[in-house]
C-alpha cells in the first residue's frame, strides 16, 4: 500500500472526528508553543541583559574585589560570593591600584568606586539612600548624563568637597518639582551641596541608579565611611582588541602590588566584557535547558494523550482493521496506517503550536518594549527545529504502541466484534 493511499486514510479517519482529533492535537499544540516562547524568551532575556551590560561601555575592563580561595574556576567564584554575601569585606583594593593600572599604555581613562547606604534628609524629607562614591571621570566612561547642574570636578574630590549629584528618582523624593541646585542635603548629618542631577536611566541588572546619590569617592570615604579603600574600578581602553592582553597586564600589577605568588590566592577579579558576554551565554544557555525540562514534561503529557486516544480508535475501529486483514492487508499497513495517523497528529500540533508560539512571543516583547524593557523579539531557527523533532518523536514513540496492537490484532477475532 502506497505510502500516499495511507496518509489519505489516516487523515479521513481524523476528519471523521473533529473534535476528538482537535483535544488530542491540544496537548501538543501546548507543549509546542512552551519550545517556541522558551527559545523566544531566552533570545529576549539575553538582549535584554546584553543591552544592560553594553550600558556600562564596550571599551572597559572592570576590576572587583574577590575573596581569595585555594579553588580554582567557578568555585572559587562561588565561594568569594558567597562570602561577601555574608558580609565579608575585603579592603586591599585602593585608589592607588586604579592610578597603577592607568599607566598602562592601552588604558585611556578610569575610575574607582564605593557603594554606602546611608540615610539622607533636606527639610522634613528623610529617605535611605545608596551613595555612590567616584572619580570625577566617572561622567566621561559611564554612559549616565547630566540632565541639569554639573557633575564634581577631580580638584573637588582631592579637596574632600562636600558636593552632591542627585539621581532623577532621589531628586524627585527630596525635592519633588524644586530646584535643588545650590542647595544642601545632609548624610550622616553632615551638609552636602548639590551641584546637578542625573538624567534617568532606569535600572541596570539589579541597580537603579535613578535612586543614587554621587558624591566624590575620596570624600565618601574620609568624610562619611573613614575606609581607605574601594571595591571596584573600571578602566577604559583605547583598544578593545587587546582587552585580554590589558586584562593580564592589570592582573599582574595588581598581584605585584598586594604581593600575591599564586593567582589562586587574588583578592581581586578583572574582567572584561567579552568574558561578561560569555559568562551571559553560559546562564542563558543553562536558563533556556531548566526551562525546556520542564517543558518536556508537557509534550510527555501530550504524547500520552495521543497514545490513549489512539487506543481508543483502535477499539472503535477493531472491525474494519479485521476486514482489511482479511482481504489481505498485512500487518505491516496497518502499523504504517495508525502510526501516521499518530505522527500526523503530532504534526499538526507542532504546526499550529509554532504558530501561537511565534504570536505569543511577539505580544510578549511588545509588552515588555511597553514597560520600557529593551527586549528584542527573536525565535531562532533552532527552536523550530526543536519543536518538529520534539513532535516526530512524541509521535513516533507515543503512536508506535497502538499500531503494534491493531497490526497485532486476529483478522477473525476482530470481525466477530461486528
Amino acid at each position: 500500500m502506497s505510502l500516499f493511499y495511507t496518509l489519505k486514510i489516516a487523515w479521513q479517519a481524523m476528519s471523521a472526528n473533529k473534535v476528538r482529533t482537535g483535544l488530542t492535537v491540544l496537548g501538543m499544540v501546548i507543549g509546542i508553543m512552551a519550545v517556541i516562547i522558551v527559545f523566544s524568551a531566552g533570545e529576549g532575556i539575553k538582549s535584554l541583559i546584553v543591552g544592560q551590560i553594553e550600558s556600562f561601555g564596550t571599551d572597559i575592563i572592570e576590576t572587583e574585589v574577590k575573596v581569595p580561595s585555594s579553588k580554582k574556576g567557578r568555585a572559587a567564584d562561588q565561594q568569594s560570593m558567597s562570602s561577601l554575601a555574608q558580609g565579608l569585606q575585603i579592603t586591599t583594593l585602593t585608589l592607588e591600584d586604579m592610578k597603577a593600572v592607568m599607566k598602562l599604555p592601552n588604558v585611556r581613562n578610569g575610575y574607582g568606586g564605593i557603594i554606602s547606604q546611608e540615610q539622607v534628609s533636606y527639610g522634613n524629607q528623610l529617605r535611605k539612600a545608596f551613595v555612590l562614591g567616584v572619580n570625577a571621570s566617572f561622567i566621561d566612561i559611564d554612559k549616565s548624563e547630566i540632565d541639569y547642574g554639573r557633575f564634581f570636578t577631580e580638584s573637588e574630590n582631592y579637596s574632600l568637597a562636600k558636593v552632591a549629584v542627585l539621581g532623577s528618582k532621589m531628586k524627585e523624593k527630596l525635592f519633588g518639582d524644586s530646584d535643588p541646585i545650590g542647595r544642601f542635603i545632609k548624610l550622616r548629618q553632615k551638609k552636602f551641596r548639590v551641584v546637578g542631577v542625573m538624567k534617568e536611566r532606569g535600572a541596570v541588572m539589579v541597580m537603579d541608579f535613578d535612586d543614587y546619590i554621587y558624591v566624590p569617592v575620596r570624600t565618601l570615604q574620609k568624610r562619611i565611611m573613614g575606609v581607605d579603600h574601594i571595591t571596584y574600578m573600571v578602566h577604559q581602553l583605547y583598544n578593545i582588541d587587546q582587552a585580554e592582553a590589558t586584562a593580564e597586564e592589570a592582573r599582574a600589577i595588581l598581584r605585584q602590588r598586594h604581593n600575591i605568588t599564586d593567582e589562586a590566592k587574588d583578592d581581586f577579579r578583572v574582567t572584561t566584557m567579552t568574558e561578561m558576554m560569555s559568562t551571559l551565554d553560559t546562564v542563558t544557555g543553562a536558563l533556556t535547558l531548566l526551562l525546556l525540562a520542564i517543558v518536556i514534561i508537557s509534550l510527555v503529557v501530550g504524547g500520552v494523550g495521543i497514545m490513549n486516544i489512539m487506543y481508543v480508535i483502535i477499539t472503535e475501529r477493531t472491525a474494519e482493521i479485521g476486514l482489511r486483514k482479511a482481504v489481505g492487508a498485512r500487518p505491516v499497513d496497518i502499523l504504517k496506517q495508525f502510526l501516521l495517523e499518530a505522527v500526523l497528529v503530532s504534526l499538526i500540533g507542532a504546526v499550529v503550536g509554532i504558530s501561537l508560539g511565534v504570536l505569543a512571543s511577539f505580544l510578549v516583547a511588545r509588552g515588555a518594549n511597553s514597560a520600557g524593557l529593551d527586549w528584542r523579539f527573536a525565535v531562532p531557527a533552532k527552536s523550530f527545529v526543536v519543536a518538529i523533532l520534539f513532535s516526530l518523536v512524541s509521535g513516533v514513540l507515543f503512536g508506535v504502541w497502538p499500531a503494534k496492537k491493531a497490526a497485532r490484532l486476529d483478522p477473525i477475532e476482530a470481525l466477530r466484534i461486528e
